[in-house]
């Protein structure tokens, strides 16, 4: 009878621990398959950000954001080398200490970790202690992870996570966070291009306005802060004519007195710039195409009035030869008029700046030279 008993209790037993393992699995496999949902509500988190913000600052910030509050991160800082020193790109930790923070290169705690491209955990046995690279502070973080940053075998710098808890990370699952690192590079793999275009971001000698390479940074912010908008691009269809009959002195007060124009009679909420040569672009943020026909037949008419000269101060200044003084030299030059060809398009937010800009430029540059009317398309 307790032999019965005893192999009952045994089944019992063996049963309950057979049931805790496949409870055990089971949870497991649920932590899992939620870390990979995780993981993918990140990378859209992270596409969101790329798409939603515009300058490459604000993307960092955003997805260090995102990495904060998804993966419940008290302390996340990214910081870059951008070819001539150490910066902050994002991080939720006072500002005060950032000095700190970008300098950690310089240590030997983290000099190894950046050689061999992998993780470097530090962390201290009680409250009382600090971490070895703490200057000014003392009670803010007792754990970090450091990782550092590489694009195509190059480094480019780290992201540090920090917890104010002791041992926080030990058992972290570091294939997430190997997963996080490499969405922060693709992040700043993608931005990078964009960082090329805002550096080289210039205004136009003649004009005064910002090159078309600004329509891609600060531009698109200001346009993208609506769901539709209008993109206008016109040509000065006959400013080669004026550079070769007049001179090209001529040509460019042509440009300078079009752009000054239109400048005056435009809205600060749009954008306006010189995209290239004799072609330029006006954003009309947050207008539909109906919105903008009036004005543009208006301004085409008035521009197409003007009778552009190089006054005889100008004249001279240039080294232009003066005519005699029985006419002054308004009254032996012609008059320069010029000529203009717009073509407009509907823009929607999320969706190709770029390729809006192709299209409109592939239109004007197939067009009759002669040409010269406001095409929807």
């Amino acid at each position: 009878m307790i032999i019965a008993v005893v192999v009952i209790l045994v089944l019992i037993v063996l049963g309950l621990v057979i049931y805790n393992v496949t409870i055990h699995k089971k949870i497991q496999k649920f932590k899992n398959m939620n870390q990979k949902i995780t993981n993918l509500y990140v990378v859209q988190d992270f596409m969101n950000a790329i798409g939603e913000t515009s300058t490459v600052e604000d993307k960092i910030k955003k997805i260090n954001d995102v990495l904060v509050e998804r993966y419940e991160i008290k302390y996340s800082t990214i910081v870059v080398f951008d070819g001539a020193e150490y910066q902050v790109k994002a991080s939720n930790v006072d500002a005060k200490h950032w000095d700190a923070l970008k300098n950690l290169h310089q240590l030997d705690l983290f000099k190894d970790s950046i050689e061999s491209a992998t993780p470097k955990y530090v962390t201290v046995n009680n409250e009382n202690e600090r971490l070895p690279y703490q200057q000014l502070e003392f009670g803010r973080a007792k754990s970090a992870i450091f990782f550092p940053l590489y694009i195509d075998n190059v480094y480019i710098g780290y992201w540090i996570m920090e917890s104010g808890t002791p041992h926080d990370f030990d058992n972290v699952d570091t294939t997430v966070l190997e997963v996080i690192k490499e969405n922060i590079v693709s992040v700043l793999k993608t931005v990078g291009h964009q960082r090329t275009l805002e550096s080289i971001v210039r205004k136009d000698l003649f004009s005064g306005l910002y090159s078309e390479e600004y329509l891609y940074g600060e531009g698109k912010k200001i346009i993208d802060e609506y769901t539709i908008s209008t993109i206008c691009m016109f040509k000065i269809i006959n400013i080669q004519q004026i550079n070769k009959e007049f001179s090209r002195e001529l040509g460019n007060k042509v440009i300078t007195q079009i752009s000054n124009y239109i400048k005056e009679n435009l809205s600060s909420e749009y954008v306006f710039v010189r995209y290239m040569g004799p072609k330029f672009v006006i954003a009309f943020s947050g207008v539909d195409i109906n919105g903008v026909a009036d004005f543009l037949n208006e301004m085409k008419e008035k521009i197409e009035t003007m009778q552009i000269q190089l006054t005889e101060e100008e004249m001279e200044t240039l080294n232009i030869e003066v005519p005699a003084k029985k006419k002054t030299a308004r009254e032996s030059q012609k008059a320069a008029v010029p000529k203009l060809n717009f073509v407009i398009s509907s823009y929607y937010k999320g969706t190709g700046l770029e390729q809006v800009l192709k299209k409109l430029e592939e239109y004007l540059d197939t067009a009759n030279s002669s040409e010269s009317d406001i095409t929807n398309i």
